[in-house]
């Protein structure tokens, strides 16, 4: 996805909701599977179709302000 398009889905989301949060950084992993568990309960109980966990994304504005998150780095180094 461009930023273009990017940009174009969160013109159409809410602020922060029960399926829609915005993070700036967030490495936790427990952290972030409770996020989406919550937040793929919520966007069922709403009848949403999607739920959102957007990183670099400031609330309310919804201004690109990045992030020092990398999943895929994060996903391949091992875990002791």
């Amino acid at each position: 996805m461009s930023i273009q398009e990017f940009t174009e889905v969160l013109k159409h989301l809410p602020k922060e909701c029960e399926w829609v949060e915005f993070k700036k950084d967030n490495s936790n992993p427990q952290e972030i599977g409770e996020y989406l568990s919550a937040l793929s309960n919520s966007a069922c109980y709403h009848k949403k179709e999607n739920a959102y966990l957007i990183f670099g994304v400031e609330d309310g504005t919804h201004n690109l302000i990045g992030t020092n998150f990398h999943p895929y780095l994060r996903r391949t180094r091992k875990r002791i």
